[in-house]
């Protein structure tokens, strides 16, 4: 009888103690050579697998594994880098790879943006003429690689073509079936020479089903994987989906593949197999752990799920694993040491997930009984949780305020009286460069081996030395740095009652950065100020105005790991009064400009576009019910990040901030297109260079960005920014940049004075 078998999507990249980022860093810095860092970072690459492999999983994904981002690892499999950066770097060196992720000082990076609704991000596939050929076969070497050096037998895992090209840009929507069909044929040949290599299964990611709105475009990525078929009758394709479910189910069990892999998590899928049924040609990868948040599951609930399952697929046709790749989650609960025991049980992160795939899997094969004891700890677990201290109770809506008193046009007006800026201000976004020194005192000081005193009088020195930099190089509203703070999530989360945070709870953002999110396991409340001492110290130091710094209260709820004992929106609104709190202490402190960042209110969008309003009216409620009860004369910014914000460009200004930083220098022209059909009627700062890269960008090139922005944006209503934070920049780029930037705003201000003389 055959059995049930258990398989993982993907596995983190990083390492336990991000030893990922280390390497890629010393590298970039040039204290290791490229020999070294593949040497290196496949050693990690097969800790990973051998850390599966010991789990007990039986298909084991190889290929999920990069030196940045899948997505750009695909790019230069197809041999689709930019062509400014092969001609800088050659075309398959791992310096023209890292510089269409980073950038050099004669070429731009490729644009990023977030992948799906998360908070990782993927490099922008470059498609304009696009002319894909298969030079060397990774997802080959990787397989063989697996198979040497551990004698697994892995499951391949590639980017599908319909997510690579929809997630893509530079053709048309009219170019699509063309384009996919062009790809197509190389597909083909990778998988062929899979097939001949002797292996059994492979893994096509096609997240992008799960947007989709048409049938016509469902034809024609079938008819894309028809042609697949014909190529490769042999070869075992599951066709991968996940993050939620998908819009055309029934036309998706049509494909001519061998496994269809559903996200049992989020969404739908449930209700769509009762609906529908599932073919019997085909196997059905339930994805029934939680891949993107580290709270442990209620086996006996997980067992129950798939014997629900099995009423509509045969038991034999059923493959567990996780709802998606496990690169959203950290590797290991078992380094965290100071964690609260209960807490800390209740955890589980992609071993421990992959640990519970396994136990599910066991029970369907051998009976519950076999690993009642798991079953029975994992219940028992989130039961302590939920009877422990860490208690969550619902939000009782009252009759707060979410309205500004006055409407904006008139209110900027006092706010203009008030703060005396010039045509075509200038700032940056909050973070200033966190060096290894800085970084080094903070350690020390968590480690106690430097006082409370000590440590404060050193951030204060920071904190002066980067206010005198910011009034020499001329911005007229400056930034604190924000050097207290190791990330802009984790720092909230350590101060509001209701978080824990964690030691090594890393997961990837982009490239080498990691963030650590915190926990949200009770009722978030506010305890007493967390940003008013080092704002109130940084105003005294200069006459300019320094804006107050806060995170906003989707980006916190988006950016944690959040206990789903209560709805996710009163848990935002919770986050919301908290931050209100602190607004007010701020303002009763002279601090008149306050920023509230929400780089991730676009990325919580749910896949479902039928899900879209309920998301926009919360997060717009909670952005509003945190801002709204300030002094007409104070002024209220945001920043968000890289999105495609055509389709929310209505809920951005209910928001009602009064000025609002977007994030753009990769994708400038495409944001404002947005702009030449909708018309905004606040403030508004495009990032005008990206602060991803380290090269220092010319007066020329800023310039040209200003004035694209300019024939859109009346030059009353826009501000010169970076278009991010600049926390993960060296001092010397920092400095450079930002002085070209304002040289390029003078001349910007000065033409824009001669017009209106």
């Amino acid at each position: 009888m055959s059995k049930v078998k258990s398989s993982n999507l993907g596995y983190p990249r990083i390492g336990e103690k991000r030893e990922w980022k280390k390497l890629l860093e010393s590298y970039w810095n040039g204290d290791l050579s490229e020999l070294e860092l593949q040497s290196a970072t496949k050693e990690l690459r097969l800790q990973g697998l051998r850390k599966q492999q010991e789990l007990g999983i039986d298909l084991i994904p190889v290929g999920d594994f990069s030196l940045y981002d899948h997505v750009l690892d695909t790019s230069l499999l197809f041999n689709l880098l930019p062509e400014r950066v092969v001609k800088e770097k050659g075309k398959s060196s791992i310096d023209a790879y890292f510089a269409a992720a980073r950038g050099t000082q004669n070429a731009v990076a490729s644009e990023m943006t977030k992948w799906f609704n998360t908070n990782y991000h993927y490099m922008v596939p470059e498609l304009k003429n696009a002319n894909p050929i298969v030079t060397i076969n990774r997802p080959l070497a990787l397989y063989k690689e697996a198979k040497e050096e551990l004698g697994i037998d892995g499951k391949p895992v590639l980017v599908g073509p319909a997510t690579y090209i929809k997630l893509g840009k530079g053709y048309s929507d009219e170019e699509f079936p063309q384009l996919l069909k062009t790809f197509t044929t190389q597909y083909s040949k990778i998988l062929k020479e899979l097939s001949e290599e002797g292996v059994e299964w492979i893994q096509i990611d096609e997240p992008i089903i799960s947007t989709i709105q048409s049938k016509d475009e469902i034809k024609v990525i079938r008819e894309c994987y028809e042609e697949i078929r014909a190529a490769v009758p042999t070869l075992k394709i599951v066709l991968q989906t996940y993050f939620e479910s998908v819009n055309f189910f029934e036309e998706l069990t049509k494909f001519p593949v061998d496994g269809i892999g559903l996200d049992f998590v989020h969404g739908d899928s449930l209700a769509d197999l009762v609906q529908y049924g599932f073919p019997e040609d085909k196997v059905l990868f339930a994805g029934v752990i939680d891949g993107r948040n580290v709270w442990r599951a209620n086996l006996e609930k997980k067992v129950d799920l798939v014997e629900t399952i099995q009423l509509y697929v045969d038991k034999e046709r059923i493959i567990i694993q996780p709802s998606c790749s496990l690169l959203h989650v950290p590797v290991t609960k078992q380094t965290e040491s100071t964690l609260n025991p209960i807490l800390k049980n209740a955890l589980s992160f992609a071993d421990e997930k992959l640990d519970e795939v396994v136990t599910i899997t066991t029970a369907l094969n051998q009976g519950a009984q076999q690993v009642e004891a798991k079953i029975e700890e994992s219940a028992q677990a989130v039961h302590s949780l939920d009877a422990s201290t860490y208690q969550q109770t619902p939000f009782e809506e009252k009759s707060y305020v979410t309205q500004r008193e006055l409407p904006f046009n008139d209110r900027i007006v006092e706010q203009q009286k008030r703060l005396q800026l010039p045509l075509l201000p200038t700032t940056t976004i909050g973070s200033l460069p966190q060096t290894a020194e800085v970084r080094s005192q903070r350690l020390k000081w968590r480690k106690t081996e430097i006082t409370d005193a000590v440590y404060e009088e050193y951030i204060r020195s920071e904190i002066k030395k980067w206010i005198e930099i910011q009034e020499d190089i001329g911005l007229d509203v400056l930034v604190h740095g924000e050097f207290e703070r190791t990330d802009m999530v984790e720092y909230f989360g350590e101060k509001l009652n209701g978080f824990e945070v964690t030691k090594f709870g890393w997961v990837q953002s982009y490239g080498s950065r990691c963030v650590k999110p915190p926990l949200i396991c009770g009722d978030v409340s506010f305890e007493k100020p967390m940003t008013v001492n080092e704002s109130i110290y940084a105003q005294s130091l200069t006459k300019k105005k320094v804006k107050g710094m806060l995170t906003g209260p989707v980006t916190i709820l988006n950016w944690s790991f959040v206990r789903d004992s209560i709805p996710r929106y009163d848990v935002l609104n919770q986050i919301a009064l908290a931050l209100r709190e602190e607004i007010k202490v701020l303002e009763s402190n002279d601090i008149t400009v306050i920023q509230v960042d929400e780089p991730a209110l676009r990325e919580g969008l749910p896949l479902n576009r039928n899900k879209w309003d309920e998301y926009l009216d919360a997060a717009v409620h909670a952005f509003r019910l945190s801002t709204a009860t300030v002094e007409n004369t104070t002024q209220i910014h945001t920043h968000m990040c890289y999105s495609d914000f055509k389709d929310i460009f209505e809920s951005i200004s209910e928001l009602d901030a009064d000025v609002i930083s977007i994030e753009t220098s990769r994708s400038h022209g495409d944001l404002i297109s947005t702009f030449e059909v909708n018309t905004y009627d606040k403030e508004i700062g495009l990032g005008v260079y990206d602060i991803h890269s380290p090269r220092i960008p010319s007066v020329e090139e800023i310039k040209e960005n200003i004035d694209r922005a300019l024939k859109i944006i009346p030059a009353s209503q826009f501000w010169i920014n970076p278009d991010c934070g600049l926390k993960t920049r060296k001092e010397t780029e920092t400095i450079g940049a930002l002085r070209v930037m304002v040289a390029a705003a003078q001349k910007a201000r000065e033409e824009q004075l001669i017009k209106l003389s």
